[in-house]
């Protein structure tokens, strides 16, 4: 196996941070977002969406899309679970991930996406709108992620997984999108400073 991937978007970070977790090490290609290495040719026949990460397996099969890359080692390394040990686990899990996903991940990359000068010319058309627009519903977020975990250790209780990956990569990513953590929100102040100790904290 070999996987494709970058040094600073969220999404191979996250692939990056699962793999710390189960302490598995997949040889990696670096594919230079910045000089636009993910739209040639070449790496459309990976995936024609022309984005990273994406999992190369033994028999020439792609995976793209960081969760679905992170359930197949998952099922390849079982140990430790970070999709949940149980039935009920593994629904709360899938609920996490998607609340943080839809509700912080999404609204701190569209901030980023359409406020960023950077990434003007990657994305057309830019409307600073939106990212303005996406920035209360980021806090949002925050504010309901921090009264969740109050008196938590991690999202489902004490139970660490994919979903608190996400949150993690979510949360650091606010520093490129130009938005922070309100120092009220404690809770989730101490969940960051929490899951710092673990390997997945400096996984790139």
């Amino acid at each position: 196996m070999k996987l494709y991937d970058s040094d600073w978007a969220p999404n191979p970070r996250r692939v990056q941070c699962f793999l710390a977790e189960k302490g598995v090490t997949i040889p990696r290609i670096h594919v230079d977002l910045k000089s636009g290495a993910h739209l040639h040719a070449d790496f459309a026949r990976i995936n024609p969406l022309h984005r990273v990460p994406v999992l190369e397996l033994d028999d020439g099969a792609h995976i793209s899309e960081s969760v679905a890359i992170c359930r197949y080692v998952e099922e390849i390394h079982p140990e430790p679970p970070l999709f949940g040990r149980d039935a009920r686990e593994r629904a709360l899990v899938e609920m996490w991930n998607r609340r943080v996903e839809l509700g912080l991940f999404s609204h701190v990359g569209a901030a980023f996406r359409h406020g960023h000068p950077g990434m003007a010319v990657a994305e057309q058309p830019q409307i600073k709108e939106w990212a303005e627009a996406n920035r209360p519903k980021a806090l949002d977020a925050m504010r309901f992620l921090d009264r969740h975990l109050d008196g938590r250790n991690w999202l489902l209780d004490d139970y660490f997984s994919i979903a608190d990956i996400t949150l993690l990569v979510a949360f650091d990513f606010m520093k490129a999108a130009r938005l922070s953590c309100p120092d009220e929100y404690g809770a989730l102040i101490a969940w960051r400073d929490r899951i710092g100790a673990r390997p997945c904290a400096t996984a790139r």
